[in-house]
């Protein structure tokens, strides 16, 4: 289990450090293209394409790294009044349904970028393919669906720890 959970930690961080990649290349399109638009007025075509693909596949890529912090927004005040056997019973039964469901979604999303592959369907202005950054945002949703098991199987969730 612990190979398991380490193998799981260096993907996130992984996909972490490619989200942060494209972060700075989503800023470089874009001050690039208002550099053209206002030097040459020749702006890059299809930028706000590019821009929220690359969106999409930096939040896909970045969540599981967030779960993996504890970043998350989480309200406590009214947890933290529950008896600690109750609220490791609600901890472990939301954390089932949260992984059922992002396998779910997982699931689903590659079934749709193989939909959208196989169609041919491209971007309208850049005839960019998109069903890649479906997969990726599949692959950031099974990547946090594992996190979140782990935390389950550990018992790792802070919202579970006695006072």
């Amino acid at each position: 289990m612990q190979k398991i959970a380490e193998l799981v930690k260096k993907a996130s961080n992984l996909m972490d450090v490619i989200a942060g990649w494209g972060i700075a290349a989503i800023m470089a399109l874009v001050v690039v293209n208002v550099l053209l638009r206002v030097f040459f007025n020749s702006p890059i075509l299809g930028v706000y394409e590019y821009v929220g693909y690359l969106t999409a596949g930096v939040i896909a890529f970045s969540i599981a790294y967030c779960a993996l912090q504890n970043a998350h927004i989480a309200i406590e005040f009214i947890f933290e009044k529950i008896p600690f056997k109750i609220r490791r019973i609600i901890y472990i039964i939301s954390g089932i349904i949260i992984v059922l469901f992002l396998l779910f979604l997982s699931v689903q999303l590659v079934v749709y970028a193989v939909n959208v592959m196989s169609s041919g369907e491209v971007s309208p202005t850049a005839k960019m393919p998109f069903y890649p950054f479906i997969f990726m945002s599949a692959l950031g949703l099974f990547v946090l669906s594992l996190i979140e098991l782990i935390k389950i199987i550990k018992g790792a969730g802070q919202e579970c720890q006695q006072k």
